[in-house]
């Protein structure tokens, strides 16, 4: 429909280097305006076009609010919610087209040569190559960095799975037509898959009828997991592995030993998550959530594993007769058939000459009882990365590096970084609700209004001697069993299932040793010592500004630094963004959070402790926005 959504706001300026995002702009807002004509009539459109043209001069003539207050007060009530339904669409429509302009300018300054993207890899390895960073000092921080970003529960931001899946087809039609020379049926299918996807999700309800639960919550992570972060991460690391091979050549062994390279880069990128684990403020979440989110994510990560293997089972058919093959292929079929005799009978014949497949036909089968919990499958995820890594060390000795190396390294980098996990699990709660447990417990209804430092001495006789737990634990009961499904589940997928156990409200050293007191008293220890890393969380002013006294008195505690010591003198700490800023303003929180990094640091430093500040900062431009301060 000309002169409407096809039409880009006529104040907005586009860049010479923008001209194929306007194209991308018209050609959506024409199908959105054909879309609102064809699902709600041309008088609906008229008005989404009235309101539109009344925003306009409002924004470019300066006309007073009032005039657009009028034009909005005439709208019908019962039109309302679709009007703001069609500019949404729209918006997200020129969203879209932004993110795919993106990917655009990216391959612009590839193709061109012209410099690296600014922001990117190699801009950011490039100039701090051209302030003198050496070599030793990139391999030193190389070591030490650990990027986790983390889904928090219920995301003020969420959008239904069934909507993303739209956005994604309409993303991968926008990026097909990158290529100017498709032709002219190729780009009117597209426009109509486009259409199809647009049209669909008008038809879709924005939220569905139900609040959602924790599986909801969960199927909304595991889309950014699985179908969006497991496919791009082995593009990510093999970008920082083309910066640095750039700008710090000496940091990267050759590019034929990869194993060595995996231990340069691997660990660099993890994710986490609070889904199912954050029980602040949340009844719903508790024992049976935990165990229920970590099965499905180990389900969905083994599913890709499964997938990917079929791929790698289909492309790797090397035959002796033509190349030669590692004899420890052949030597790890023979132990795999030996330990599952059953599992010869699913090896055919015809691929005896296919040594890479028959071992993959074997993982295949490793992985599937690992999925069901039966014998012979992986007791760990480095048992399937070692497997992996034979497969590619063969390959690499024998004239394969480009016969299915970069296959084989990709699943290895996925597998180095989400495990058998998918994403490692945090776990918070509020400190009173372990004072509540604690009461209960011991039986004492006084101990959550006990003076902290009573609170700490009393802790320091149940750490010390932790009381058993009666059948009837009454407060306590949710609470202990949240510490005996973390043991199990430690037990059952391993240490990387599980992050930080974090605390909010933390007020006071009693505040983590109450999580330890209670993990003891649930079981929860592993060769005497608990097995968790208690991070407090500081939220409000008050509390940032007493952060550095707390965790003083925290690392000051003989208990806690034995505690500390078996975790690695390795101290987790939260600073929360949102509610600082909303307790004492956004210049306030800014430099309170910054004056607490500062001091925590050196505290951290003096201690002979390392510390690791987890930022509760949320997306987009952060609670309250603003610009994120320097990361101690």
């Amino acid at each position: 429909m000309a002169d409407t959504f096809d039409e880009p706001l006529r104040a907005v300026k586009f860049a010479a280097t923008d001209t194929l995002l306007r194209e991308d702009v018209k050609l959506l807002g024409a199908l959105v305006g054909e879309i609102l004509a064809d699902q709600r009539g041309p008088e609906f459109l008229a008005e989404v076009e009235r309101l539109r043209r009344a925003a306009i001069a409002r924004r470019e003539t300066g006309a007073p609010v009032a005039a657009l207050d009028e034009v909005i007060g005439a709208v019908d009530p019962a039109q309302a919610s679709d009007l703001v339904r069609a500019f949404s669409t729209y918006f997200q429509a020129v969203n879209i087209a932004e993110r795919v302009h993106r990917i655009r300018r990216r391959r612009d300054h590839e193709r061109q040569g012209d410099g690296a993207q600014p922001g990117g890899l190699r801009a950011v390895l490039g100039a701090l190559a051209g302030e003198g960073v050496a070599e030793g000092e990139m391999a030193d921080v190389l070591s030490r960095l650990r990027i986790e970003p983390v889904f928090t529960a219920h995301p003020t931001e969420a959008v239904r799975r069934a909507l993303l899946e739209k956005e994604r087809r309409i993303v991968s039609c926008l990026v097909a037509d990158i290529d100017r020379g498709r032709t002219p049926a190729e780009r009117a299918a597209d426009r109509e898959r486009i259409r199809l996807a647009l049209t669909a999700s008008w038809q879709t309800a924005d939220t569905p009828p139900a609040r959602p639960s924790v599986s909801d919550e969960f199927e909304h992570v595991s889309y950014y997991l699985t179908d969006v972060l497991y496919r791009v991460l082995p593009v990510y690391c093999e970008a920082l592995e083309a910066a640095l091979r750039e700008h710090f050549p000496g940091v990267l062994p050759p590019e034929a030993e990869a194993c060595a390279l995996e231990d340069a880069i691997g660990d660099v990128l993890a994710f986490a998550t609070w889904v199912g684990g954050d029980m602040d403020g949340n009844p719903n979440v508790g024992a049976a959530t935990i165990t229920a989110t970590l099965a499905a994510q180990r389900a969905r990560v083994l599913g890709a594993y499964g997938r990917d293997v079929e791929a790698l089972r289909r492309l790797l058919t090397q035959s002796p007769a033509r190349v030669a093959i590692a004899p420890d292929i052949a030597q790890r079929i023979e132990r795999y058939c030996a330990m599952h005799p059953d599992a010869c009978e699913r090896l055919r014949a015809r691929d005896a000459d296919m040594p890479y497949r028959n071992l993959l036909t074997l993982m295949q089968l490793r992985l599937e009882a690992t999925a069901a919990e039966a014998p012979h499958g992986y007791r760990e995820v480095q048992e399937f990365i070692d497997d992996i890594t034979l497969i590619e060390r063969s390959l690499c000795a024998h004239g394969g590096r480009h016969a299915g190396t970069f296959a084989v390294r990709r699943l290895q980098r996925r597998a180095r970084c989400f495990g058998f996990h998918l994403a490692t699990l945090d776990i918070r709660q509020e400190s009173s609700t372990h004072d509540a447990a604690l009461a209960a417990v011991i039986g004492d209804d006084r101990w959550p209004t006990l003076d902290a430092q009573v609170r700490t001495q009393r802790l320091h006789a149940l750490l010390r001697e932790p009381p058993r737990a009666g059948a009837d634990a009454g407060a306590a009961t949710q609470t202990l069993a949240v510490f005996n499904a973390i043991a199990q589940m430690r037990g059952r997928y391993g240490a990387r299932a599980f992050g930080p156990y974090i605390v909010s409200m933390s007020r006071s050293a009693a505040d983590a040793l109450a999580v330890l007191a209670l993990a003891r008293i649930a079981g929860c220890v592993e060769d005497g010592q608990v097995p968790l890393d208690v991070a407090p969380l500081f939220e409000t002013i008050d509390d940032l500004a007493a952060a550095p006294a707390t965790v003083h008195e925290l690392l000051a505690d003989p208990l806690y630094r034995e505690h500390l010591a078996a975790r690695g003198n390795h101290q987790i700490v939260m600073l929360g963004y949102s509610d600082s800023a909303k307790d004492g303003g956004l210049l306030a929180s800014r430099w309170g959070l910054q004056r607490t990094q500062v001091e925590l640091t050196q505290l951290a430093h003096d201690s002979g402790v390392r510390i690791t500040f987890f930022h509760g900062r949320g997306g987009g431009g952060g609670p309250r926005g603003g610009g994120a301060p320097a990361a101690g």
